[in-house]
């Protein structure tokens, strides 16, 4: 049975995700809401760049409400817990890379949204939601005496189309002052702790509940040209987030990003190192492993202002993820409620 599917928001993951249904044999558009009032009543072919596809767009949440459909794919640039929870009581299944990885006490609202719904929530997406948690441990099951775990991101922020993100939200651009009291932390938080909680819980370390928060800034000495205009001398050119889980003194769970504008005129001079960009999986135990993943930075900026294969990465981990979350049982479900799923084949390669 085919399964109907609403796209809810058009940024980036957005887009990505309708090409991502569009392409799944499983699944069918049915609806998709827009933020924009410009976007509103244009068939989302055009939205997307491609045909028409007989799918028009709405910024009415009462329209996706009364919809019939099976699933939402929930990517608007910021969550908001009361649509999650009208979309869920109207009986579909959300799944979102905005949060609710690994839900705790004070999500009961929503998992007593889902019941009522006959309904599941669930969060998943490349970093948290796949390289932070779900993908380090499905790896640590090649080693035992675990004692630590580690998951990193590499990136280059000019990749990153979206100028009024990297300016007002993530601080770039910023005094240093005005970046680390920012937003940025708050925002990144709710994912991150969650997925080190989870990592935690599962490989049953003995750790503090606090997860302890760190960041750091860099500053152009240079200008640095990038999507939101140069970044001049002074300004922040340079972030990187931590997230630790400790038995004691002991650091047993870290997760850290690292978005760099670029490798040139930094201070300090932080670099990806030889590697590159990239996610790096880290298990120590007996043995001990490291898991580099390249492929979800592009090979240049040029290429990534066009199409950033992370953000595509994002939205196919949702888009996979929906039949399975259909089946599941009411509630908030994690990676550990459902089954093993697979990535689909492109539609000139498929069986019959």
């Amino acid at each position: 049975m085919v399964l109907r599917v609403v796209q809810w928001a058009t940024g980036g993951v957005g887009v990505a995700a309708i090409k991502g249904v569009l392409e799944h044999p499983d699944l069918e558009l049915a609806g998709c809401w827009v933020h924009s009032p410009d976007k509103a009543g244009k068939d989302v072919g055009e939205i997307i760049g491609t045909d028409a596809l007989g799918v028009t767009a709405t910024n009415s949440v009462d329209d996706i409400l009364a919809l019939d459909a099976d699933a939402v794919i929930y990517a608007p640039l910021l969550p908001n817990p009361d649509e999650v929870a009208a979309l869920l009581r109207s009986g579909k299944n959300v799944v979102t890379p905005l949060g609710w990885f690994y839900p705790g006490e004070k999500d009961a609202p929503l998992r007593a949204a889902a019941l009522e719904g006959n309904a599941t929530l669930h969060g998943t997406g490349i970093a948290p939601g796949g390289i932070s948690e779900k993908f380090p441990l499905l790896l640590s099951v090649m080693t035992t005496g675990v004692t630590f775990v580690r998951a990193e991101e590499f990136s280059d922020l000019r990749t990153y189309n979206a100028p009024d993100v990297l300016r007002y939200v993530m601080g770039f651009g910023d005094t240093p002052e005005k970046a680390l009291s920012g937003p940025m932390q708050k925002l990144l938080d709710g994912g991150f702790i969650q997925a080190v909680k989870m990592v935690v819980d599962k490989v049953g370390f003995n750790a503090d509940p606090k997860i302890r928060t760190s960041q750091e800034i860099a500053v152009a000495t240079a200008p640095i040209d990038s999507p939101m205009g140069a970044i001049q001398p002074g300004q922040v050119a340079g972030r990187r987030f931590h997230w630790e889980a400790l038995v004691g003194d002991e650091v047993v769970v870290r997760v850290t990003v690292n978005w760099l504008m670029g490798q040139e005129n930094l201070d300090p001079a932080w670099t990806f190192g030889p590697a590159g960009e990239r996610y790096e999986m880290e298990v120590r135990g007996n043995p001990d492993f490291t898991v580099t993943v390249k492929g979800f930075q592009p090979e240049s900026v040029e290429a990534g202002l066009k199409s950033n294969p992370g953000i595509v990465a994002t939205a196919a981990h949702c888009v996979n993820s929906v039949p399975a979350v259909c089946a599941a049982e009411p509630g908030i479900a994690t990676y550990f409620d459902l089954p093993l799923f697979s990535g689909k084949s492109a539609p000139a390669l498929r069986s019959a």
